[in-house]
């Protein structure tokens, strides 16, 4: 159910994303840059198809997806990338959002780096549910 994740949040901690940029081939500038960055994530829906919206003062990124569909994606140093995201075990295989103590918990393996995002929800009559304690999308 993607219903308690259609928000905006704001990130409040971050675990291994410079490596997880190095694993990408993400420049030493850029990588330097990011990770000083405090990124707002917007998620979406429409029909079957979901959207992540990323704003942040260095960069601003939307992908939208089906699950289990091939896509293009453009990573933060304009790399163009193919990724298939899938929903196993009531997860997103490749990028795993759940809802935890009323905080979005992002999670990114690649290979056999993980990366890990919190963010805190952002208080606004825009999000589609009061209740986020604990979900899986």
């Amino acid at each position: 159910m993607v219903d308690p994740f259609l928000c905006t949040w704001e990130l409040s901690d971050s675990k291994n994303f410079d490596d997880s940029m190095k694993l990408i081939g993400v420049s030493f500038a850029t990588r330097q840059v990011a990770s000083m960055t405090k990124p707002t994530t917007i998620i979406k829906k429409n029909g079957d198809i979901i959207t992540l919206k990323t704003q942040s003062t260095f960069k601003n990124k939307e992908v939208s997806f089906k699950l289990g569909m091939e896509f293009d994606e453009t990573t933060a140093d304009d790399k163009q990338v193919k990724s298939i995201v899938t929903l196993d075990g009531g997860k997103l295989k490749t990028l795993v959002p759940e809802l935890s103590d009323g905080k979005l918990i992002l999670t990114l393996t690649q290979g056999t780096e993980v990366y890990t995002g919190t963010y805190e929800k952002e208080v606004s009559p825009a999000c589609a549910v009061t209740d986020c304690s604990s979900a899986t999308l």
